[in-house]
């Protein structure tokens, strides 16, 4: 992965069909998404039960781009290397999930992943100081994790402009996860962002018989991510 600041579509696989992830995942690619976003969830950390390592093992040969693994699962330190073994390319982890996200994020780095830091609406971005050096991303959750769907938490766009100033030159990115749509990737853009987490937005009235309507979900939000 080279490091870039041009804009990242990264679907949401959680509003995909579960049934046929191989050809739903080939169907994104194809129509031009960057990452495939893979959005874990214990029933625990967050209200939802979604995937496992297994699963992350199973759908890795079908994604090409970047597999983009958001582990919303506490205690996150124990499942780090079930999901670098099964191929994820980012592991995020959430600054909430545990008392030593230091330690988490070195061991992610110690797995050859590239690490993330996810923070939740209620947290600010002043706690992604002091582990600035040792992030590849920081995912700003711009909806309360644990289901898709939701609305957009305006507030949160602040909170962008804050960890763009805080990164400086850092080779950094800002990934938003949450309520994007074609309205909300502009804000965030403009406020620093450069990784679009969508699911509803990329996967609604399209399926695997009909994928060139996650082509143009997809050129919609870039379009009005670039225009701003």
């Amino acid at each position: 992965m080279t490091f870039s600041r041009s804009i990242k579509i990264a679907p949401s696989i959680l509003s995909a069909d579960f049934a046929n992830f191989g050809a739903e995942i080939r169907a994104i690619e194809d129509q031009g998404c960057d990452w495939v976003h893979v959005d874990v969830m214990d029933n625990h950390f967050v209200p939802n039960l979604t995937f496992g390592p297994q699963l992350c093992k199973a759908i890795r040969p079908h994604i090409r781009t970047v597999m983009d693994v958001h582990l919303m699962i506490a205690p996150v330190d124990a499942s780090l290397q079930a999901y670098a073994d099964a191929g994820a390319d980012i592991l995020t982890a959430h600054y909430e999930a545990g008392p030593h996200i230091h330690r988490t994020l070195q061991a992610i780095r110690a797995l050859g992943k590239k690490a993330g830091l996810a923070l939740n609406p209620g947290t600010p971005a002043e706690a992604a100081a002091d582990v600035m050096d040792m992030v590849d991303l920081i995912c700003v959750m711009t909806v309360n994790p644990g289901f898709g769907g939701q609305k957009f938490i305006h507030s949160q766009v602040d909170k962008v402009k804050k960890l763009r100033s805080m990164i400086g030159d850092r080779p950094i990115h800002i990934e938003i996860d949450g309520g994007i749509t074609a309205e909300t990737a502009p804000l965030v853009v403009a406020a620093g962002a450069d990784v679009l987490v969508a699911g509803s937005g990329v996967f609604s009235g399209g399926s695997v018989m009909k994928p060139e309507v996650y082509g143009q979900n997809i050129r919609a939000i870039r379009a009005a991510a670039e225009g701003a």
